[in-house]
């Protein structure tokens, strides 16, 4: 498997950011460079305070539509008040020595380092002057230990697909890239444990499996670009923690390089090892500031033989969770997915997207889908609880399909509300976990509390485990509606023990709302493994654990 130079991502990304890819990277327009403390067209020192129109850090965490012409993204130095650390510059003598480790692979071209600095969603932009790719676990070893010693600070960066900005430089960090450690090492067709390296692409990986009847346990709208590696550091979700739960429980091992240089190998490819700490767990999650994954062991269940896809409408949000509770007792083994999006967000779809709904107009709209080895008995099953649900009031309309392309025109219907979003204009984009039975109610309570100060308040996501994906779009950024929606939302997760980060991560973005979902005691737990592990926290500064005074 070698790395991919171009992108599989859907079409509608190039609309979203157009020239995203290039040489397999996001591309943007960036005409300087900076250095330490020293910002485009001004001067600044590293321990001075600056940010767009004087706001916090929270001022900025929504994401906008971009024109068919995208406009430069503004420094993260110079858009967020954040401060450099105490780190070293590299200098020639650092390139020289990083050349003799990686010959040939050490990008210092501008062009180049211009789609690794800036985020996909066009957010946050560092100016890192040196992109690494090395190749090997060794390769990656030797670099960390020269940047230990020299007291540089690393990102590690896979498919650069991060929704917080966890993946991309906040100053002039060096980037070390994954791409290249993209080899399958091998796979049991027995037990179904792959082991590769993290540079994978994760739809590279799908399509490895799938030819040998196994699936992967995860299944992301970024797959055809976004690296195994990343996905485990960021304990990423998608469309199948219904069915096979988080990577927590599907990474069976893991291989890190630590900052020192040190290499964990807890590789394992069993099911079964109650011998001390579950080290690898450490690491699921922790989004490249403990170490660098560089090689994951997981375990794919086998292919699914017979797939369904329903997709209903319902008139409430209760009928959504009875239908919801219906399908886990009807459908039991071979439910899959449960996914809903409410009538704001068909509109969308319909407007910017020109996609048909398939069912009467309702209130909500759920997507059922059903994974199994028996058709005749899944669709027996399935027909079963669709005949009791519009019986019973639950569902008003449905339709099914068990063909491929009629599947994928479904799943489109809930998988493009983002692309249809980002064309309504200005975009706040909101990632929580909340209980079930209170998933939409913070929907409700946006609408009135933003009134016509937003243009369009929505919810869809992942009902199935709790997963609200909540946007607000405007015509263009107002600070005013910002400060309605921050620290609103975060409060109102607060205070049904929610979560404000459900599976995007923290990130850059989010590092300063980790006190919503988790208590002091736990922060500094945090804080106590990230110095034991990473004493001069050199991996992913300004990342995930909040700022400090």
């Amino acid at each position: 498997m070698g790395p991919h130079l171009l992108s599989r991502w859907p079409a509608w990304v190039f609309r979203v950011a157009p020239g995203w890819w290039r040489k397999g990277h996001s591309c943007a327009l960036l005409r300087t460079w900076c250095v330490p403390g020293v910002t485009t067209g001004q001067t600044k020192w590293p321990h001075s305070s600056w940010g767009v129109w004087g706001t916090s850090l929270l001022a900025h965490r929504g994401c906008s539509s971009v024109s068919s012409r995208p406009a430069e993204v503004m420094l993260t130095q110079e858009r967020y008040p954040v401060q450099r650390l105490p780190f070293a510059v590299v200098s020639d003598e650092d390139l020289a020595a990083f050349e003799r480790i990686l010959p040939g692979r050490v990008i210092t071209s501008s062009e180049e380092l211009e789609a690794v600095n800036v985020d996909w969603l066009r957010t946050v932009r560092g100016c890192s002057r040196v992109l690494l790719k090395p190749q090997t676990t060794e390769e990656v070893s030797q670099i960390l230990r020269y940047c230990h010693d020299r007291k540089l600070a690393v990102t590690p960066q896979g498919g650069n697909t991060s929704m917080v900005g966890g993946s991309v430089p906040v100053f002039d960090e060096i980037i070390l890239s994954t791409s290249l450690l993209n080899q399958v090492v091998s796979f049991h067709g027995v037990s179904g444990v792959l082991v590769c390296q993290a540079g994978c692409i994760l739809e590279d990986l799908s399509q490895y499996v799938e030819d040998r009847d196994f699936v992967m346990p995860l299944d992301l709208g970024a797959k055809g670009s976004c690296h195994i590696g990343g996905n485990v550091a960021t304990n990423a979700g998608g469309l199948r923690v219904l069915r096979y739960g988080s990577l927590h429980g599907t990474v069976l091992g893991l291989e890190v390089v630590l900052a020192d240089g040190s290499i964990l190998d807890c590789l394992s490819s069993l099911r079964k090892d109650n011998t001390g700490y579950d080290l690898k767990q450490l690491f699921i999650g922790s989004e490249g500031t403990l170490g660098v994954i560089t090689a994951v062991s997981i375990l794919c269940p086998p292919k699914p033989k017979a797939v369904n896809v329903a997709f209903l409408g319902c008139p409430g949000f209760t009928e959504v969770l009875r239908t919801f509770s219906s399908c886990k007792g009807k459908l039991g083994e071979v439910l899959s997915a449960f996914e809903f999006m409410d009538a704001g967000c068909m509109r969308l779809v319909q407007q910017h997207l020109h996609l048909s709904c398939p069912v009467r107009e309702s209130p909500f709209y759920v997507l059922v889908e059903t994974s199994g080895s028996n058709m005749e008995h899944d669709e027996a099953k399935l027909a079963a609880f669709l005949e009791d649900a519009l019986d019973s009031g639950l569902v008003t309309d449905g339709t099914v399909a068990t063909d491929q392309r009629k599947m994928k025109t479904l799943w489109a219907l809930r998988e493009r509300i983002t692309e249809a979003l980002s064309r309504d204009g200005y975009v706040y984009k909101y990632d929580i976990s909340l209980p079930v039975e209170q998933l939409y109610d913070l929907v409700v309570d946006l609408r009135a509390r933003l009134g016509p100060s937003a243009k369009t308040v929505v919810g869809y996501g992942h009902l199935g485990d709790g997963n609200l994906h909540l946007n607000v779009t405007s015509e263009a950024f107002s600070p005013g509606l910002l400060g309605a929606l921050e620290p609103y939302v975060y409060e109102w997760t607060a205070g049904q023990r929610g979560s404000v980060s459900a599976e995007h991560g923290l990130g850059f973005r989010k590092r300063d709302v980790l006190g919503y979902s988790k208590p002091p005691s736990a922060i500094q737990l945090m804080r106590g493994l990230k110095a034991l592990l990473d004493p001069k926290g050199i991996l992913n500064p300004y990342k995930m654990l909040p700022s400090q005074a």
